[in-house]
């Protein structure tokens, strides 16, 4: 006997719920499904007709200005001066050229293989980035599982080395134990009925792993085993586990155990399958033709109620004359270019280019021992050590050669970390990486070939990971930036809530084009 459509929703409606209800109804066509996030902005087709627009970098904010001006009709030019699409978006691999300011250059001479790269700038995106992946969706970037935690991964506490999945089970533990035992003590009487103490006590036993009298050991083997547990006699040997003034010894204890639940990096996240760049590439394609690599913004002045922008090119230079300017600089490079902007602008410019912070990776070629040798696939290792983190790769698992990264220092476990680890020496920097990694796989780092490092401080026209505004920066430099300048627009991560993040970038693009759409209006 069939089910009319009526009777199935009231069925629905009544098991799950209004929410259920609205999903079921999205599902079958009935209701229109809201955009997950502010979309771009409408732009009606042949609205930006006989107007130029210059942009200013051809970073992921600069991509995604020209991709929906040039949609709309606005005559576009992108002046980029590295000789790439993407900015700090940045995949390396066999054959890049890496400059750094005041540093000798290094080729990359790893493997050809389609998974032999290491995205020196932004490595992972989070599912809440819906405008990134909305253009992925639509520019048909192909992605994968991105490891963010592995509970296999190591941890260096105090110089001894312990896996991922013990230190944040111990934690928990630690944890469960002490409440437990403020509970038995009626610390919490005034918060608690009698049933709700039952109730936590058995969710604290659960969740803590706690024994019978509510005591952590670690016995169960959910942090792990020293011996596996196998057939027949073999039950396993379950860790020793830390007490709680072991763990707080760490220099950065806590970041590894909760770093997956910042709002950014919960699971699942996700990258471009071949490197992150796959993105910039992307939305470079179809503005191809109004790309010029190789130039070196001079001057930005304003010409009537427009701008001229004096550039470098090939050698030669050149002028560009726009009606509006998308600005996607970083704000420490844009602080040494003339410019006609006002003084407010000028200053705003000048105290957030003040605010960029340090980061520096080291990139290896290697057997993938992690893999072959630990069953460990992906995720991250942390140190107390100046390097901060082993990255080990999410893309080609199984294969017999790879890339890791053996350091990302940008102050997750001492904000002192990331200018000590930029300010040495190359070999210095591969010295501790190495170190660290065998540390960690005791006789690999041995097996460490052909590394390079970047350090984004160094990196001609980034100098820097990422804007550090202020709460009193936002109120004012920040808030100056956002209003805009006569002709000239600001985008760039830097222009938004979501800052180090091409999801920054490109939800600034959005709001750089409602006022170039705004202004365009009013003519």
């Amino acid at each position: 006997m069939g089910i009319s459509r009526r009777a199935f929703l009231e069925r629905v409606g009544r098991a799950g719920g209004y929410g259920a209800l609205f999903v079921t109804m999205q599902g079958i066509g009935l209701l229109a499904t809201t955009p997950a996030y502010a979309a771009p902005p409408p732009l009606p087709a042949g609205s930006g007709k006989g107007i130029k627009v210059a942009i200013l970098g051809a970073g992921i904010g600069g991509l995604v200005a020209a991709y929906e001006l040039r949609k709309a009709g606005y005559e576009v030019t992108v002046l980029e001066a590295r000789d790439r699409p993407g900015g700090r978006t940045w995949s390396v691999r066999k054959g890049t050229v890496i400059r750094q300011n005041g540093r000798p250059d290094q080729t990359v001479d790893w493997d050809a293989g389609a998974n032999h790269y290491l995205n020196a700038g932004p490595a992972r995106l989070p599912q809440s980035h819906h405008a990134i992946l909305g253009y992925c969706r639509e520019l048909n970037v192909p992605l994968e599982v991105m490891v963010n935690s592995n509970r296999l991964a190591k941890l260096d506490y105090g110089g001894k080395v312990v896996t991922n999945g013990q230190a944040v089970n111990d934690t928990r533990g630690a944890f469960a134990e002490l409440l437990a035992k403020a509970i038995d003590k009626g610390a919490l009487e005034q918060e608690l009925t009698g049933l709700d103490k039952r109730r936590l006590m058995g969710y604290l036993g659960a969740w803590g792993d706690l024994d019978p009298k509510r005591v952590y050991s670690g016995g169960s083997g959910r942090a792990g085993f020293t011996v596996d547990p196998g057939g027949y006699d073999t039950p396993g040997r379950a860790v020793d586990s830390f007490r709680l003034k072991d763990l707080m010894a760490a220099q950065f204890w806590g970041v590894s155990g909760f770093f997956e639940e910042l709002v950014d990096m919960q699971a699942t996240m996700l990258q471009p399958v071949g490197g992150m760049d796959r993105i910039a590439y992307a939305l470079y394609e179809p503005v191809k033709p109004a790309v010029t690599f190789g130039a070196v913004v001079k001057e930005i002045r304003r010409a009537g109620k427009g701008a001229k922008i004096a550039y470098e090119a090939a050698g030669a230079a050149r002028t560009l004359e726009a009606d509006h300017v998308v600005v996607t600089i970083p704000l420490p490079v844009l602080a040494r270019i003339p410019s006609d902007f006002s003084p407010a602008v000028k200053a705003a410019v000048e105290s957030g280019g003040k605010t960029y912070s340090h980061g520096t990776k080291v990139g290896w070629e290697t057997r993938r021992f992690w893999e072959q040798d630990e069953d460990q696939f992906g995720g991250l290792g942390w140190t107390e050590e100046a390097n901060e983190l082993i990255w080990y790769p999410s893309g080609g698992l199984g294969e017999k050669t790879g890339v890791i990264v053996g350091a990302y220092s940008i102050g997750f476990s001492n904000f002192l970390n990331p200018p000590k680890y930029a300010a040495m020496s190359f070999e210095e920097r591969f010295a501790i990486s190495r170190r660290v990694i065998d540390k960690f796989h005791p006789g690999r780092g041995r097996e460490l070939t052909k590394p390079f490092t970047v350090s984004w401080r160094d990196t001609p026209f980034s100098e820097g990971v990422s804007v550090n505004w202020s709460e009193s920066q936002r109120r004012g430099a920040y808030a100056a930036l956002c209003a805009g300048d006569g002709p000239f627009v600001f985008a760039g991560e830097h222009m938004s809530y979501v800052n180090a993040w091409q999801e920054g970038a490109a939800l600034a693009s959005f709001e750089a084009i409602k006022l170039i759409r705004a202004r365009t209006a009013e003519r």
